[in-house]
């Protein structure tokens, strides 16, 4: 094995693990966007906006994890979730450098969402949520974007190890 050859597959390595943390980058931005238009439309002054029969924009303030879990944790569950977010955020797209490419994706898709929601842990001490998907009486948990990366990303890693392997007993 050349030299050559071995710097070539660390550069293309490096290349993903650059190219996943633009990824990210952008996920982060979108999020955040999505959520700076929202605190200026539907917080202040609080109001629901209804964009479809089931699908309502909605202000809502989130200080726990998904759905509100952990939300009266007080400020060590927030360092402790904000912490947990970063770590995350940083490092599984490193650790994901070498995964099939679903996977990758679904992990990129993760730490962006992940990064986005500690952001506004540190800059409101909350998540900002705004998706309000509902039937009749029945109301999902208010969603932002940064969530809906997460539960994709989640949704692409299980895909890709479910294909993965069922492509090897094949």
């Amino acid at each position: 094995m050349s030299i050559s050859f071995v710097a070539g597959v660390m550069m293309f390595s490096l290349a993903r693990l650059y190219h996943g943390y633009l990824f990210v980058l952008i996920i982060i931005c979108i999020d955040q966007i999505t959520k700076l238009i929202m605190l200026d439309l539907i917080f202040d002054p609080p109001r629901i906006i209804s964009i479809l029969p089931f699908l309502n924009l909605a202000p809502v303030y989130n200080k726990g994890v998904s759905f509100g879990l952990l939300g009266q944790s007080g400020i060590w569950g927030l360092v402790m979730l904000t912490g947990l977010a970063v770590a995350v955020g940083v490092l599984l797209p490193f650790i994901a450098r070498n995964w099939l490419l679903f996977q990758r994706w679904g992990a990129i898709m993760m730490a962006g969402g992940a990064l986005g929601n500690a952001i506004d842990r540190l800059q409101w001490g909350k998540v900002v949520d705004f998706i309000d998907v509902h039937v009749g009486g029945w109301h999902w948990p208010a969603f932002n974007v940064a969530d809906s990366a997460i539960v994709i990303g989640v949704g692409c890693i299980l895909y890709g190890t479910w294909r993965h392997d069922h492509e090897e007993t094949a």
